[in-house]
């Protein structure tokens, strides 16, 4: 089942059938930045529970041009920090982490994270 979007700022979520599906418009090369923002954002909107067990987090920045400097690792620990807690308890429970970076039509960040 899809749900529709909640957020309107610069991040959204919607859940399709087992996954959340979260997009961060708009890039920059601080990867702290996002850390409150989507916190806030799960903290205020976001209505599910976290679950137990193993899980997948997929992370795909996409950029126009060239890529902007910014370590993947960091971006990935600043994101997992802001969804702990809403979609998992721990980030010992994500089985699974891929972070790429990849061309687009616009600049954003999407994160998928389900149960394995």
């Amino acid at each position: 089942m899809v749900q529709g979007w909640v957020g309107t700022g610069k991040v959204r979520a919607r859940e399709v059938g087992e996954v959340v599906e979260i997009v961060i418009d708009g890039l920059t090369t601080q990867a702290k930045y996002y850390k409150p923002l989507v916190y806030e954002f799960m903290r205020k909107e976001w209505q599910s529970r976290p679950q137990w067990g193993d899980h997948v987090v997929e992370i795909v920045m996409e950029h126009v041009g060239d890529p902007p400097w910014m370590d993947l690792d960091n971006l990935a620990k600043a994101l997992l920090d802001s969804i702990k807690g809403y979609l998992f308890h721990d980030d010992s429970q994500v089985a699974r982490l891929l972070v790429e970076r990849n061309e687009g039509e616009r600049e954003r960040i999407i994160i998928r994270c389900y149960r394995r």
